[in-house]
């Protein structure tokens, strides 16, 4: 594939000087540089600094969707982690993670029927992180809330990531665990979300979704983001009070589905997502 627009300055390089002069070990993901910015344009607001390299929908010839992306004012209020219920696979390059995105958006769309890719960010195994819903970054940098589809009863007020492979019993790759806690890192920054705001898809709905292993990492996750926000000087929020649009906590069910694409209910009767 060739034209791959992507944003952002060489993130290894800003993360490694923030490490360097805050004295907290950070995990670089394994990124390429095409397409990155120079250094000399390396943005002096660390929000922006903290923000993935990250490759736009015209990186992987993204549909447009079928009708008019829904944006809300408010900001999120949760980050759901999720796992996209494919193969591990061991395919690492880029081209490989684009397909993915395509994948994922011809799934919805095609089987599901719904406008548009469900979820707002994609990470693949090989580390790369890819837009998903569209508009999507433009409404992180102005703090407001792509409505998409991959959590049911909540997609008014969660923004999630779809995580390459399957992670019931086997684990993520290290350059996707890397990109995700730099993900993380950049939205709870963008949207004023303390790290506690990260949260898997049983969380709040029936499904084994993210898998007992990435579920097992959201602790260490956690952590890791506010290690990286501190060494960014990004400040970290308080965290939010449990309220009564909280997490319900069900129980993982014994005999859920097992096919490509499918972890858990992600469209239910209070959402407004379609």
């Amino acid at each position: 594939m060739t034209n791959i627009p992507r944003s952002g300055p060489n993130r290894r390089s800003l993360l490694r000087g923030a490490a360097l002069t805050s004295g907290v070990a950070l995990l670089g993901g394994s990124l390429g540089t095409l397409g990155a910015t120079a250094a000399s344009a390396q943005p002096s607001n660390p929000i922006q600094a903290a923000a993935p390299e990250l490759y736009w929908r015209g990186a992987w010839n993204a549909r447009a969707p079928r009708s008019p992306i829904q944006v809300l004012a408010n900001a999120p209020t949760y980050i759901v982690v999720h796992h996209t219920a494919t193969p591990n696979s061991t395919d690492y390059s880029l081209d490989h993670g684009l397909n993915l995105s395509k994948s994922i958006q011809n799934h919805h769309m095609d089987t599901n029927g719904w406008i548009d890719a469900g979820q707002q960010l994609t990470i693949s195994r090989g580390g790369y992180v890819m837009e998903g819903r569209d508009r999507t970054p433009e409404a992180i940098a102005a703090g407001q809330h792509v409505v998409g589809t991959h959590v049911a009863n909540y997609n008014s007020s969660a923004i999630g990531i779809e995580n390459e492979g399957t992670y019931t019993s086997a684990s993520p790759t290290q350059a996707l665990t890397d990109s995700l806690v730099e993900t993380l890192a950049w939205l709870c920054g963008a949207y004023g979300l303390n790290p506690s705001a990260i949260v898997g898809h049983r969380d709040f709905n029936a499904t084994a979704c993210p898998g007992d292993v990435l579920y097992a990492m959201l602790p260490d996750l956690r952590n890791r983001v506010t290690q990286t926000m501190s060494a960014l000087d990004i400040p970290i929020a308080a965290a939010r009070a449990a309220g009564e649009d909280g997490p319900t906590y069900p129980a993982v069910p014994d005999d859920e589905p097992s096919h490509e694409f499918y972890h858990g209910p992600l469209r239910g009767p209070d959402d407004i997502s379609h």
